[in-house]
C-alpha cells in the first residue's frame, strides 16, 4: 500500500542555493497559469519548460526552457539543472514518467492525473485505485484510453520510481473563463443557437474543479509532507439537466435534444464525487461547485451572445 511507503520518504525538501527551485512542465495554458502565478505568490524560484510555442505573460519573474517533454535527448541536454519540485502537467502515459525521470533528478514530483483512473463513482477515496497493484504496461498515449494511459502512468511512478516523492493528484473535469476545451460552452452555443444535442446522462450528477481552485491547491501542494495519489475537487455535484436548465432561463431558449444531433461533450459515465478528506488533513479546501458554476455560466453566456 502506498499509505505505508509514506513513512519511508524522506519530506524534507532540499534547497539548491536558497529559496525552493521548482520547474514547471506547462503552465503557459489554463491550470498551469493559475499553478505558476500562487507558486509566484510564494517567492518561490519558479523555471517554465515547455514547447514554447505559447506566450506566456509572467514575464521576468520566471526562467524558461524550450524542450521536448518526450524527448530523452532533449530532456538531458535542456533540464540540467536539480529541482526542489517538479510539476508535470504535460505527462500522459508510462513511456512520459520514463523518459523524464530516467533523465531528471528532483526531491518531489507532481504529476497531473486524473479520476478517471477509477471505476467506482460515488464518493471515491484514493484507495479505490491503487497502482503499486496495477500491471504495469509501457505505452504511449495514443495506444490505449485516456483512463488507461492515466493508470499506466501512475503505475510507472510507484512501481518503478519508488524512490522519489510522487504525487498523482485525481481531479475531474475542469471548467473556468480559460477553458480551452469550450466544453460547458458547447452546451450555451447549442441552446442560443437552435442546434439540436444528444445527452446520454442528462441527469447524472457530476463533479467539477474550478481552474484557478485547482492551480492554486496543486501550488500548496510543494510545502506539504505528503506522498501518493491525491484527489482533488469542488465539493458538490451538478447534473447536465441543471446546467442546461440555467441556461435555457438565462436566455430564454429552448433546448432541442435529438439522438443524431452533436454529442455532449460529458457524455458517459463519470465520477460523481470524489472523497477529500486526505486534502482535509493537509488544509486543502475546496469551494462547493454551486458557489460558482452559475456565474462561469453568465460569463460564457454573455461571451456567446
Amino acid at each position: 500500500m502506498i499509505s505505508t511507503m509514506i513513512a519511508e520518504h524522506n519530506y524534507n525538501t532540499v534547497h539548491y542555493g536558497g529559496k525552493m527551485k521548482i520547474l514547471v512542465l506547462g503552465g503557459t495554458r489554463f491550470v498551469g497559469i493559475h499553478l505558476v502565478n500562487e507558486l509566484l505568490k510564494k517567492s518561490y524560484d519558479i523555471t517554465i519548460a515547455n514547447r514554447g510555442t505559447t506566450k506566456d505573460e509572467f514575464g521576468h519573474e520566471v526562467k524558461r526552457i524550450v524542450f521536448d517533454r518526450y524527448d530523452s535527448k532533449s530532456i538531458k541536454d535542456k533540464l540540467t539543472d536539480q529541482y526542489d519540485v517538479i510539476y508535470d502537467t504535460l505527462a500522459y502515459a508510462s513511456n512520459d514518467v520514463k523518459v523524464l525521470l530516467d533523465n531528471i533528478k528532483c526531491n518531489k514530483y507532481i504529476m497531473v492525473s486524473s479520476a478517471a483512473v477509477y471505476e467506482d463513482y460515488i464518493n471515491v477515496s484514493e484507495d479505490k485505485f491503487q497502482p503499486e497493484k496495477n500491471k504495469l504496461i509501457w505505452c504511449n498515449r495514443g495506444d490505449y484510453s485516456y483512463s488507461k494511459i492515466k493508470r499506466q502512468a501512475e503505475t510507472a511512478i510507484y512501481q518503478e520510481y519508488s524512490s522519489v516523492n510522487a504525487i498523482t493528484v485525481r481531479y475531474p473535469f475542469v471548467v473556468g473563463n480559460d477553458d480551452y476545451t469550450n466544453r460547458l460552452k458547447f452546451y450555451v452555443e447549442h441552446i442560443i443557437n437552435g442546434l439540436p444535442m444528444y445527452i446520454d446522462n442528462l441527469n447524472d450528477q457530476l463533479c467539477f474543479i474550478s481552474s484557478n481552485e485547482c492551480g492554486n491547491a496543486l501550488a500548496e501542494l510543494a510545502s506539504k509532507n505528503y506522498v501518493g495519489p491525491l484527489n482533488f475537487s469542488n465539493s458538490g455535484a451538478i447534473s447536465i439537466k441543471e446546467i442546461i436548465n440555467y441556461i435555457e432561463r438565462k436566455t430564454g431558449k429552448i433546448a432541442e435534444y435529438a439522438k443524431n444531433g452533436d454529442a455532449g461533450p460529458y457524455n458517459g459515465k463519470y465520477v460523481s464525487s470524489l472523497n477529500l478528506s486526505e486534502c482535509n488533513k493537509l488544509n486543502i479546501d475546496f469551494s462547493d461547485v454551486r458557489e460558482w458554476i452559475f456565474n462561469l455560466l453568465d460569463e460564457i453566456i454573455e461571451e456567446v451572445i
